[in-house]
């Protein structure tokens, strides 16, 4: 059977052009984790056009949206929010919010998703119950998707589904992994505090760059011998700060990172390790320490059925030269607090423009090639054409 696949070669042919302008027009006025009330503005009215009844989420922003009276819905989620990067493209619809830039193709995936209610909202009936959620601060950890459950989203759902570009795959090509396609990680901040003091006596007073130093140095090698090998473990810093003169131990310094993983029980268990060797390090020293240990996302675990119902979709909507394996990512992605509660799968979109080197997620000049974005359509068409199959 392909129902929605036809439906959306149809709506392809006359408003595919739909896409490119719904995505340009949210790459060009992108917002952060929870304050996309513009973006969800624009998800409601182009909703309500096709006769479909939204619903803003509790928080102010993010909608979901029925098709059918359920119960057993599908629910496809697609994350609305920007990072707060600068965009650094030259083309006419560059971010046009100082500061802000979906640099992360969440702006493909809301209009993927848009384009997707459009067809389906074109059918007389639906063989089956269809939620859209458009959720917002998939940036924000712990992520709005955790927000989102707690809301209801996944009320009468039997099951998800989503999409994420990937700039290492070309347009046309879809990736599919069943396990963890992305990694568990938390994130961890070290406060150190002293009384401050002179270079020339450092004796008189804990030094804090050296305590600092030796927590960014000695952590990381610490963890190696306490944390099995096999859990991929991943301790990297992004910001240190203290002082501001050379001749003077400043009073307070701090030092920010994340710790990535691919083993779901040391997601579990890995704070209080982190928090005693933290402690043994800066003791020497003199320093006082606090430590902030924000626990991320877990990882991302891809039912292996819908995977496979993912790969016949992929076959079906693109051909056999479409589909790929794909490698587990060390990234994180807060569609895993959706896992938790039902089962899913997440595919990974290519987006890159064939024969081009492409960029990576978080750069201030990523873009897209906006063929994808019927891509996205046609496959995510096919993904319930396959679970309305009749046995």
């Amino acid at each position: 059977m392909q129902f929605a696949l036809s439906l959306a070669a149809d709506w392809l042919t006359s408003r595919g052009g739909d896409l490119v302008l719904w995505r340009r027009d949210l790459h060009a006025h992108p917002e952060v984790a929870y304050d996309e009330h513009r973006t969800t503005d624009v998800i409601i009215t182009a909703l309500q056009g096709f006769g479909l009844s939204p619903k803003r989420l509790s928080m102010g922003t993010g909608v979901v949206c029925d098709l059918g009276q359920g119960p057993d819905f599908v629910a496809l989620r697609a994350d609305i929010d920007a990072l707060p990067l600068p965009d650094e493209k030259n083309v006419p619809y560059a971010s046009q919010n100082p500061g802000v830039c979906h640099a992360c193709g969440h702006d493909a995936h809301t209009a993927i998703l848009l384009g997707v209610a459009a067809v389906l909202s074109g059918a007389d009936a639906l063989p089956g119950s269809v939620r859209l959620i458009f959720q917002p601060a998939e940036e924000r950890m712990p992520g709005g998707a955790s927000a989102a459950v707690e809301d209801g989203v996944l009320d009468g759902v039997r099951q998800i589904f989503a999409l994420h570009c990937d700039p290492k795959l070309d347009a046309g090509e879809v990736g599919l992994r069943p396990g963890a396609i992305t990694a568990a990680f938390h994130q961890l901040e070290v406060r150190l505090t002293g009384s401050g003091g002179h270079t020339a006596r450092p004796q008189l007073t804990a030094d804090l760059v050296f305590a600092l130093g030796a927590v960014i140095t000695q952590l990381p090698l610490l963890l190696s011998r306490r944390v099995d090998p096999r859990s991929a473990l991943s301790l990297v810093w992004g910001a240190v700060a203290a002082g501001s003169a050379a001749n003077a131990i400043p009073k307070t310094g701090v030092l920010r990172g994340t710790l990535r993983m691919l083993d779901g029980q040391l997601w579990d268990s890995l704070e209080p390790i982190v928090r005693d060797l933290i402690e043994q390090v800066v003791a020497p020293t003199g320093a006082d320490v606090e430590i902030t240990y924000d626990r991320g996302v877990p990882a991302v675990t891809n039912d292996a059925h819908l995977v496979a119902v993912q790969t016949q979709a992929a076959l079906a909507a693109l051909g056999s030269h479409a589909v790929s394996d794909t490698v587990q990512s060390m990234g994180g992605e807060d569609f895993a607090w959706y896992l938790q509660t039902v089962p899913g799968s997440m595919a990974r979109l290519g987006v890159r423009v064939p024969g081009s080197q492409g960029g990576d997620l978080h750069q201030s000049g990523f873009d897209i090639d906006e063929s994808a974005l019927a891509v996205g359509v046609r496959f995510t068409a096919a993904i319930l054409d396959e679970l309305w199959r009749a046995p």
